[in-house]
């Protein structure tokens, strides 16, 4: 890892389609780059979707034969192309 990388899980590339879910801003599908047992990457390419560094989502994997779980998540990182999503501590 980067001497500035504070992650303390690994990384596995991954590409799903995810609903989020935004108390205010509404319900998006993005895809997801990465996943971690602490969170999960999503891509944001041209869609409105602004939440700030704190704020709550809901994330369920879409596509799937069966409804999945429903998650919180926290958003914790932004970068120029996504987000970095935290699972919530329960």
């Amino acid at each position: 890892m980067a001497e500035n990388d504070r992650r303390i899980h690994s990384r596995t590339a991954m590409s799903a389609k995810v609903k989020v879910t935004h108390e205010s801003l509404g319900e998006f599908v993005f895809s997801t780059r990465d996943i971690s047992d602490g969170g999960v990457f999503i891509v944001v390419d041209t869609e409105p979707f602004g939440p700030a560094i704190g704020d709550k989502v809901q994330v369920q994997v879409q596509g799937l034969p069966v409804p999945a779980p429903v998650l919180d998540m926290v958003v914790v990182r932004k970068t120029i192309d996504g987000f970095g999503l935290q699972f919530a501590d329960e």
